[in-house]
């Protein structure tokens, strides 16, 4: 069976960038006993990393790069905030180059980077942590079935059997 729509994808990738010299850096990776499950077509992958993975069956491999642009886009340069150091006196002050949850007044849960911390202000990054990243994914698909009606239901993978827990 081949990667399509409404499959149950298992695979192990690496993933890696790269720095201002052009070298590679490793970022995270997935193996044979950790590997990502998910959904095929539902929009929880990077819409062109589900792209380079259409056709592909168990026991190949694949090997690509996504522009910035396709991964978590380009750093956008008024992405950033200053906040008031008194909202963290319920927590501990972050440091810099700590991440913080923080949420918006929609109640939209994200994530932030701490770039400065001064007397009066907390300086954060709101661009996510691979913006502005080319993203190079190598790896191997392990196995492809049909989705089940739960599945398809519910718009996530049950595990790579269809029967973990949720």
């Amino acid at each position: 069976m081949s990667i399509k729509p409404n499959t149950v994808v298992s695979l192990t990738y690496e993933l890696h960038t790269t720095n201002a010299e052009g070298q590679q850096v490793f970022v995270e990776k997935a193996d044979k006993e950790n590997a990502l499950v998910f959904l095929y077509g539902t929009g929880m992958m990077l819409p062109k990393f589900e792209e380079h993975l259409v056709g592909l069956q168990v026991g190949d491999f694949y090997d690509f790069e996504l522009s910035a642009a396709d991964g978590y886009g380009d750093l956008d340069p008024g992405a950033y905030a200053d906040l008031p150091k008194d909202m963290f006196k319920e927590v501990d002050l972050p440091a810099v180059g700590d991440v913080i949850p923080l949420q918006d007044n929609q109640g939209n849960h994200f994530r932030a980077g701490v770039i400065s911390v001064g007397e009066e202000i907390v300086s954060v990054d709101l661009n996510h942590p691979m913006a502005g990243k080319n993203l190079i994914f190598a790896g191997e698909i392990l196995a492809v079935r049909e989705a089940t009606e739960d599945e398809l239901s519910h718009g996530h993978a049950h595990g790579a059997d269809g029967h973990a827990e949720h």
